[in-house]
This record gives structure tokens, sequence and C-alpha cells, in this order.
């Protein structure tokens, strides 16, 4: 006895069940490694924003501009916001009124799988791959967000935490 044959979609079908992207930048969803370390990984990200409808925001490191090129693959602009001073760009998000998430290991944070999607303008904040957010911008955050794990690790690398956290806010997991 044997089942339904399973049917792989092909890429016609997959545009044509697609939400429609923007014309411009979306500017509801912003993941924000504001202390990255590897280039690999902000091209990373930069494809999961691409892939929920995400913009990026990066700061004006030297090595930057290039790692987002190399990590592009899709070949065509990217929404990438330049934050220069992560502090200043931080406050003056939440004076605009977006919601201030950070990603992190800390007391009252919300479990990823309770962490509700963004209904209101969100920035997740992504901190350095080793010491997490730092002390002076954990007070610019409306909510903290935290990844369990079983295994031995501390935590994720900053694409992948970032890549689980904007799947979430976008509302597809």
């Amino acid at each position: 006895m044997s089942g339904p044959a399973v049917r792989v979609r092909t890429p016609a079908d997959l545009r044509g069940e697609r939400r429609r992207r923007p014309l411009r930048c979306p500017d509801h969803l912003v993941a924000a490694p504001l202390w990255p370390l590897h280039g690999a990984n902000l091209g990373t990200l930069l494809r999961t924003c691409d892939a929920v409808g995400a913009c990026l925001a990066v700061p004006r490191l030297p090595w930057v501009r290039e790692a987002l090129a190399r990590g592009n693959t899709l070949r065509r602009p990217a929404c990438v916001h330049w934050t220069g001073d992560p502090l200043t760009w931080l406050a003056r998000q939440r004076a605009g009124g977006r919601r201030v998430l950070g990603v992190e290991l800390a007391e009252e944070a919300v479990r990823l799988a309770d962490l509700p999607m963004a209904r209101t303008p969100t920035v997740a904040v992504l901190g350095h791959e080793r010491e997490g957010i730092p002390p002076e911008a954990l007070d610019l955050l409306d909510a903290v967000v935290e990844i369990p794990m079983i295994g031995v690790g501390a935590s994720l690398n900053v694409a992948v935490a970032g890549s689980l956290v904007l799947y979430k806010l976008a509302g597809f997991a």
C-alpha cells in the first residue's frame, strides 16, 4: 500500500506563492548585527533578510561593504542601512517608535518559541559573537529573546541566531 507521491514544487510554483516584495525598502523588520565579527555571517544574514522581507543594519566598518557584496548571492541590491555608532543608531530607532528587541541570554528573556510575530516596526539586535550585546546597549532594548539550547555551546553564531529570530518575527515560524 502506498500513499500519494510527493510532488516537488518548481521555482515557478514557488514564485507564484510568495508574498509580493515591496517596491522600496520594507523597513518594518530590521536585523541589526551591530558588532559583527565574521563577514560570512553577514552575507548569510543578508540572504535571510531577503527571504523574510527584512532589512539589514550594519556599522560602517572597512570590511563590511565587501563582505556584504561577496555574501549577496542573489546578485541584486539588498536593503542595507548603515548605522554609524551603534548606540546612537539604537537610540534613534527607539525614539522613532520602533521596538528594539535584543537576542541575548538574559533574565526575563522571552523564549524564541513564545516570541510573537512583529506587528509594529521592529529591530532585532544581534550582539558580538563572543561577548554578546555590550552592557551599554542593553538599556536601549525594549525586550530580549533567547534561543534555548541543550548542547554544550553557550550560543549560536550570529547568522543562525538572527535567521531563527527573523523567521519568527516575520510570522513564518
